[in-house]
């Protein structure tokens, strides 16, 4: 049977991908140690969860308007006025079903063909894909482990075309853990204003930084130039609600609109339930955030620990999200030549789950994640040393 053509522009996500592999081995009895998780560990936090009860029992069920609620819109406006001092209207605010929601509106909502996207290397799976989708062509600009993965505007701008429409920041980053300190924010955001340039800034994980580093978002940015820079973020890493859902953008009205009609075509509106948890999170203590948040960078340095025992390994040091990125590509041999065979062979005689570097764009490295449990981290960690001595 004939499928669209544009599916041919689309690859299967290389992390659900190995999550599946991992699953089957499970179900086959055989014990796995997962550090390919994209998520955290963690339950949702009990008041959000209450919230959401409440409004089942309150019978909010219903159709709302797309973008969101007014409420639920005042409510991501007061969490950027809250925690970055920035006011926003809920006109500039559109609420998705998830930040891939928000990132995918976005990019059609202002991508043409024959428009250029500038993507900082290793980048989260889907961008180019969803640039690919919307018709433009991402332009993938590499970064390196001895430079903490992280560009100057040097690199970008030796990237850039009269073509370049955007360039997508994510910081912290998926799967780097790369964090861009206020400073180098804020030269990025000259250089791309100068250039007219749009800024996607992919702020998922902004509550995952870790000391000395610091929170810092180009909401400020998006106040001073707001037809230059897009604010995407989420509750599903920082608040432990992946299976929620829950994404939203911070963007010119203009663009905010576009991204509704579109989404009023697609999925309408995020769920209602959802809606009223949300408002909870963003609203509600965070005294269960920085639980989280200290818990991941507890065992990000325990990580960082084992890691540094394997002799041939380069890993920078994560400043936030919940991921480590180490180069391995000194271990690699004739029997096991890219980050594919390494990650299939640990899978296979480990029993370890990672995801190779690859799909990030970078063959040289392994994603591991850190969003189990110290035990489980350990472990996985040992076995894979152990299996790299062996190469």
């Amino acid at each position: 049977m004939r499928t669209a053509l544009r599916m041919r522009l689309v690859a299967p996500s290389a992390t659900l991908g190995m999550a599946a592999k991992a699953a089957d081995l499970r179900r086959q009895g055989k014990a796995v140690l997962d550090l390919s998780a994209g998520e955290p560990d963690f339950n949702t936090p009990e008041h959000i969860k209450a919230a959401a009860k409440k409004a089942i029992d309150d019978n909010f069920t219903r159709y709302t308007p797309v973008p969101g609620i007014p409420t639920l819109r005042e409510a991501i406006a007061g969490y950027y006025k809250k925690i970055y001092g920035v006011p926003a209207p809920k006109e500039a605010i559109i609420a998705t079903n998830g930040g891939k929601q928000a990132l995918f509106n976005l990019f059609l909502a202002m991508l043409n063909p024959g428009d250029e996207v500038l993507v900082p290397a290793p980048y989260w799976v889907s961008y180019p894909d969803m640039i690919r989708l919307a018709g433009a062509r991402p332009v993938p600009v590499p970064s390196s482990p001895e430079k903490g993965f992280l560009l100057s505007v040097e690199d970008l701008d030796r990237a850039a075309t009269p073509a370049t429409r955007a360039l997508v920041l994510n910081s912290p980053s998926n799967p780097t853990g790369a964090h861009y300190t206020h400073e180098a924010l804020d030269a990025i955001v000259a250089w791309a204003v100068a250039r007219d340039i749009y800024i996607v800034s992919d702020e998922i994980y902004d509550r995952l930084v870790y000391e000395p580093s610091k929170p810092a978002s180009l909401a400020s940015a998006f106040a001073l130039h707001p037809e230059h820079v897009a604010v995407l973020g989420g509750l599903s890493k920082s608040f432990a609600m992946t299976g929620w859902r829950m994404g939203y953008c911070l963007a010119h009205p203009i663009v905010i609109r576009a991204m509704s009609t579109l989404q009023s075509q697609s999925t309408s509106n995020v769920c209602s339930v959802t809606q009223k948890a949300a408002i909870a999170a963003l609203t509600g203590p965070l005294e269960c955030v920085e639980e989280m948040r200290q818990a991941f960078a507890r065992r990000r340095d325990l990580a960082l620990s084992i890691i540094a025992t394997w002799d041939r390994a380069v890993c920078p040091r994560p400043d936030g999200a919940f991921y480590l990125f180490p180069c391995l590509a000194d271990y690699y041999t004739s029997a096991v030549p890219n980050s594919t065979a390494l990650s299939e062979t640990l899978l296979a005689e480990t029993g370890v789950a990672t995801v190779p570097g690859v799909a990030f764009g970078e063959d040289r490295c392994l994603r591991l994640s850190y969003a189990t449990s110290d035990a489980t981290l350990e472990k996985a960690l040992t076995l894979m040393g152990d299996f790299l001595k062996k190469l």
